[in-house]
């Protein structure tokens, strides 16, 4: 159950990262939802470092949120989809899986 926790906190940080995005655009509306997914997300990660070491659960929760943010910047805000943009968060989510293989 910590694992499935840990990975939703992960994505709640990217939907905190996009309404931090819209309130960056002026959409201060946006606050809100920024401040319920950022604190849905700090409590599943605190609920799930209760079982999974803090270095692997926090590597794997920045790893979700900064790879999925890259991806929804490419993909939602036509940010450069670059090959070497695409290695890099290659690189960020095998590194985050090497952590859990070697924990």
């Amino acid at each position: 159950m910590n694992w499935l926790a840990l990975v939703v906190a992960g994505f709640f940080e990217i939907f905190g990262v996009l309404h931090l995005k819209k309130v960056a655009m002026g959409n201060y509306f946006s606050v809100i939802f920024l401040v319920l997914f950022f604190g849905l997300s700090f409590s599943l990660l605190g609920y799930a470092m209760e079982e999974i070491p803090m270095g692997t659960a926090y590597a794997i929760w920045t790893g979700i949120g900064t790879a999925g943010s890259a991806l929804l910047g490419m993909f939602y805000y036509g940010e450069s989809r670059d090959w070497k943009r695409m290695v890099c968060i290659a690189f960020i989510i095998a590194g985050a899986i090497g952590l859990k293989l070697f924990e």
